[in-house]
């Protein structure tokens, strides 16, 4: 579980039910957004021999629901769909593919999120993941360095927009659901957000961070 050590390490923000104490943060499609539209898999047959779409057909639609929740095993599930589609590949390597092609960081953004962090705004992760790029995020592209906690899938048992998904975030955070902020590149997940109280806006890019919060009218401790 990648989470703070103490949960007074998380309430630097200030004071007053409606002030900001943390952002959310999504991963995907945010903080990494990939140069290419098709994606992490769009040299995947050039470079691996391996076409994306047999790899949705016997990966990814049959597996990846029960992966994302937490129920299967990534390396497992993918061993038994590449020795079908793609015996001459192995899922480290696959994965190792995948992961370092979906690895493109948005360094603008997380300078802004740098800089709320240092007036003492907490900085989570928000995310859609299974448990090894979770893994990969936090520890091998070291956003553990720039953010104070993440709260992924996997570990949490449910996937956005599923209202579980918020509720156990703040379970685990102890933050009212009106001290966070989500920033996500899907219309549908702010709107869950928003349904449970958080203030959320959808990412585009196209913003500065600030100009987003301020007419969202978050207020920083």
């Amino acid at each position: 579980m990648l989470f703070p050590r103490r949960k007074d390490d998380l309430k630097k923000g200030g004071a007053g039910g409606n002030t900001l104490k943390a952002l959310m943060v999504d991963v995907d499609g945010v903080i990494i957004v990939n140069p290419d539209p098709r994606g992490w898999s769009a040299t995947l047959e050039a470079d691996l021999g391996l076409s994306p779409d047999r790899l949705q057909a016997a990966f990814f639609a049959p597996h990846w629901a029960e992966i994302v929740h937490g129920r299967a095993c990534l390396y497992e599930r993918l061993d038994a769909a590449l020795r079908d589609i793609a015996p001459h590949l192995t899922p480290g390597e696959l994965c190792r593919y995948w992961f370092e092609h979906d690895a493109h960081l948005d360094h603008a953004l997380l300078a802004e999120l740098a800089a709320f962090r240092a007036k003492g705004v907490a900085l989570h992760l928000a995310t859609v993941q299974d448990h090894e790029r979770a893994r990969y995020l936090w520890q091998d592209l070291l956003l553990s360095q720039r953010f104070d906690a993440m709260h992924y899938a996997a570990d949490l048992g449910f996937t956005k927009p599923a209202d579980g998904f918020f509720a156990e975030i703040e379970r685990r955070t102890g933050f009212a659901p009106g001290e966070m902020f989500l920033i996500d590149d899907k219309s549908e997940n702010v709107e869950a957000a928003r349904r449970r109280g958080w203030p959320a806006a959808v990412w585009t890019g196209k913003r500065r961070l600030w100009d987003v919060l301020r007419d969202a009218g978050a207020a920083c401790a």
